[in-house]
């Protein structure tokens, strides 16, 4: 699954990777949580947008989000069945930008979380699903959910999901609306490539939602009952972009 991640880039490089016409401005944000506001990038014909959606799938049918539970995921092995799912998947497709995620390991009665992310060091975009849930007084929420699959065996030992990453050459057909788009971006629904991540442990500082700075992507040493993944190949990020503003 994908319960919490990152997003550092700086909002140019961003913008650059995944072509939206809107020039937000905002700080990186290191510990990204459910119900909290995400960047998503969605298309319509001729142009890719930017905009902010509630971390938690609420479907259009729900009545009442109070009595729907938290939907942080959708999986891709089911995604075209489920009813909460079966529209957006066709109608709404979307990518939520991130540089990593953050995944525990339980082992020996320890939860010890680790920060995965590209070995290259560029932008993820994560494959989303999004829903606009209209209130009874006509007010409008827009939400969204990351599609998770399998992981591939070098992944396992941490968790048995993983988000889909949509390599850049395939953007614009999981952007893309309509039924022949849809079977080709479900195609798309696959582990991330052997070899294309790294990951190293980090505090469980990261538990706490408020904790949100650099020092949470900081490696640290594990406890030696906890399997020790690869070394993580990724440069630090202390040189932060200052001239980012505040939109989350």
């Amino acid at each position: 699954m994908c319960g919490r991640f990152t997003l550092t880039s700086a909002p140019a490089i961003l913008r650059q990777a995944f072509e939206y016409a809107e020039q937000p401005n905002f700080p990186p944000r290191y510990n990204i949580a459910p119900t909290q506001p995400v960047a998503v990038v969605t298309s319509e014909p001729g142009a890719r947008h930017f905009q902010l959606m509630r971390w938690g799938f609420i479907p259009a049918w729900v009545k009442d989000p109070k009595t729907f539970s938290l939907v942080i995921n959708a999986r891709s092995e089911t995604v075209l069945e489920k009813p909460a799912f079966r529209n957006a998947i066709r109608r709404r497709r979307c990518l939520v930008p991130a540089d990593g995620y953050y995944e525990w390991q339980s082992k020996g009665g320890r939860k010890q979380p680790f920060f995965i992310h590209p070995r290259d060091g560029a932008p993820m975009g994560l494959a989303a699903v999004a829903e606009t849930w209209v209130g009874p007084n006509g007010e409008e929420l827009d939400t969204v959910a990351i599609v998770t699959t399998a992981a591939r065996q070098e992944m396992a030992h941490l968790h048995a999901r993983v988000p889909v990453v949509i390599a850049p050459r395939d953007y614009a057909c999981w952007l893309d609306g309509g039924e022949v788009a849809t079977e080709q971006a479900i195609a798309l629904l696959q582990p991330p490539a052997s070899g294309s991540l790294a990951w190293r442990p980090v505090s469980t500082e990261v538990n706490r939602v408020a904790n949100d700075h650099e020092g949470l992507l900081e490696r640290i040493e594990l406890f030696s009952e906890v399997v020790k993944p690869e070394a993580s190949l990724r440069p630090s990020r202390r040189a932060a972009d200052e001239r980012q503003g505040s939109l989350f």
